[in-house]
């Protein structure tokens, strides 16, 4: 077994690759805020018309001019017969939940504004999804073999001005026509009371001698530049997603897109495709089914593209059925753009509430969360609900952690001993291994015994962590006292200009409960690990700076427990008491 100089050897590995991983987190984010602003270089915030890798053909149908990719050369395309407005109009729209605003060119949603949610930078300001700033956008088309249906460059005839979901009514509707020849398109905005989820719909009228076969691309575009507030230690996902019964769900960041690398999910007669970002998402649902809709079972395309420099798209093409001549055919689609509220999601479609990804931890971080939504709706508080949740987990772990204190007791009490032996027994290691082994046994120390336990909770602190960051409910929860954000870092006395550093209470009480912990435990005998380990409660500290306040609570707690179990095992040790047999009086 090893000695307790290997298992103090591997807890300083383990925290200096911790450290690395932060330095390597902390140098990307410089980099990324560094860099030119690759996002001013897209010079046209529409994305080009997605090809599909089956032929759209239609039995029967004649063969006219092949569709042209809109936005090639960055002009709008003239549709012969379109009816073509002389300026781009727009239509705003305000409900309860969001102001929108849609524009003529293509019948884009190109603003999206949050009226429950605050700014993450200014919170005197309302959230904005879509919009300019990332040049995010939602956007539909129709493609169909041999016609010129219109996509998201094609002009649409929209009455601008202003829409508001009045008091008494429970939906508002926006409506803009389009001409392609002898097919007449209108698209459909409406919006529900309440809800974060627009439906938005075609009706194609087929005023033509053939037959046409339309399908839908429904996608959203973006920039890749980080969202606002994104923390430089802990940067979380933001990119494309997709789902389907089959493959289930997957991501792809911006990175990926940008290497064309193969798309995480396959076709499918189910499935919907979006991006999220930290606590929010937005998806293109399934078209509804319904009894003019016959594309049931007809297998949907998802895709990402790099439309140009830094700037991607991510969406899925949906075949919408065939249309007789003089026939009328409707297609209803989904939007939905909202907070990452699993149960909210977990109601609009199957599936959707896995943005909240917790990855390989799920199993352990998904109790944990719904643990954690009871104790807020018992206690009122996040926080609250945050130091409860770590006095239970720390009980549950009570008999692990008491063995690991036990063993660093033990050995603190024989140090002395173990120097001894080291100056008696000088380079001669076998005789001293032996030494130390017989006084382990005397002593009933488990050299292995205060690291296995703390390797065995490992994984359920990652979980809680990861169940902390990923909750869009801390988003500007507030706690008590200075405390008004647990998602945002302790700004209690400020920040320290030019790096931007945050400087609160909570991380220098958790360097200060690290610093106790250290002082508690047997010191290393080699000099300069003993040194390393005295400076990594202020080089963690200056790392938990960052880190949002929720989760420094959440350490805070835990090493409080920590410090006044380990205080009473140790003085029991000290005492010549065995904490085993008093535990069973």
């Amino acid at each position: 077994m090893p000695s307790m100089d290997t298992r103090r050897l591997i807890l300083f590995f383990i925290f200096s690759f911790s450290l690395v991983m932060l330095w390597d987190a902390w140098q990307k984010q410089q980099a990324k805020l560094n860099a030119p602003a690759q996002a001013t270089a897209t010079k046209s915030p529409a994305a080009g018309v997605p090809t599909p890798s089956v032929p759209l053909a239609v039995p029967g149908a004649v063969p006219v001019a092949p569709v042209v990719a809109p936005g090639a050369a960055g002009a709008i395309p003239v549709v012969p017969g379109a009816i073509v407005p002389a300026a781009i109009s727009k239509a705003v729209v305000k409900t309860d939940v969001f102001v929108a605003e849609i524009v003529s060119e293509g019948g884009d949603l190109r603003y999206l504004e949050f009226l429950q949610h605050k700014s993450t930078l200014d919170k005197t300001k309302t959230f904005v999804m879509l919009g300019p700033q990332h040049s995010y956008f939602a956007q539909t088309g129709l493609l169909a073999a041999g016609v010129d249906l219109p996509t998201h460059k094609t002009p649409f005839a929209l009455g601008g001005g202003n829409y508001a979901l009045k008091a008494g009514e429970n939906t508002l509707a926006v409506r803009m026509e389009a001409q392609a020849g002898a097919i007449k398109v209108a698209k459909i905005y409406t919006f529900t009371r309440g809800s974060y989820v627009i439906d938005v719909g075609y009706e194609i009228s087929n005023g033509s001698a053939v037959p046409i076969a339309p399908s839908a691309y429904l996608q959203m575009v973006r920039n890749g530049k980080a969202p606002d507030g994104d923390s430089q230690f802990l940067q979380t996902f933001t990119g494309a997603a997709f789902f389907n019964e089959k493959e289930n769900f997957h991501k792809q960041d911006f990175s990926d897109i940008e290497k064309a690398k193969t798309i995480p999910v396959k076709a499918a007669p189910d499935g919907w495709a979006g991006m999220i970002q930290h606590y929010f998402a937005v998806a293109w649902l399934p078209p509804k089914a319904g009894p003019a809709a016959n594309w049931n079972g007809a297998q949907r395309e998802f895709y990402t593209k790099k439309v140009s420099e830094n700037y991607y798209s991510a969406g899925m093409i949906v075949p919408a059925g065939t249309i007789a001549p003089g026939a009328t055919m409707k297609f209803d689609a989904r939007l939905l753009a909202g907070p990452q509220d699993q149960d909210m999601l977990a109601a609009i479609q199957p599936g959707l509430n896995l943005v909240v990804d917790y990855g390989w931890l799920t199993i352990i971080a998904q109790p944990m969360f719904e643990l954690l939504k009871w104790l807020h709706k018992m206690l009122g508080n996040w926080g609250l609900a945050i130091i409860a949740l770590t006095v239970i987990i720390k009980g549950v772990f009570f008999p692990l952690s008491a063995a690991s204190y036990k063993s660093m007791a033990r050995m603190k009490k024989v140090a002395p001993r173990l120097a001894a032996m080291k100056e008696r027994y000088g380079n001669d290691r076998m005789k001293m291994n032996q030494a130390m082994m017989e006084l382990y046994k005397e002593e009933k120390i488990n050299p292995l015994g205060g690291c296995l336990p703390i390797v065995i909770q490992i994984p359920v602190f990652i979980a809680l962590y990861w169940t902390l960051l990923a909750s869009v409910e801390m988003r500007h929860a507030p706690f008590y006292g200075w405390i008004t954000d647990l998602s945002a870092p302790d700004t209690l006395f400020g920040t320290i200009p030019g790096i931007n550093m945050p400087i609160g209470l909570l991380p220098i009480v958790m360097a200060a409960s690290m610093f106790i912990q250290t002082k508690m435990n047997p010191t290393p005998p080699d000099p300069i690990q003993a040194k390393m380990m005295a400076i990594m409660p202020i080089v963690f500290s200056i790392f938990f700076f960052f880190f949002p306040a929720g989760l420094v609570l959440y350490w805070v707690v835990n090493n409080v427990l920590s410090i006044a179990q380990q205080w009473q095992i140790t003085k029991m040790i000290e005492r010549g008491e065995d904490p085993d047999k008093k535990k069973k009086k």
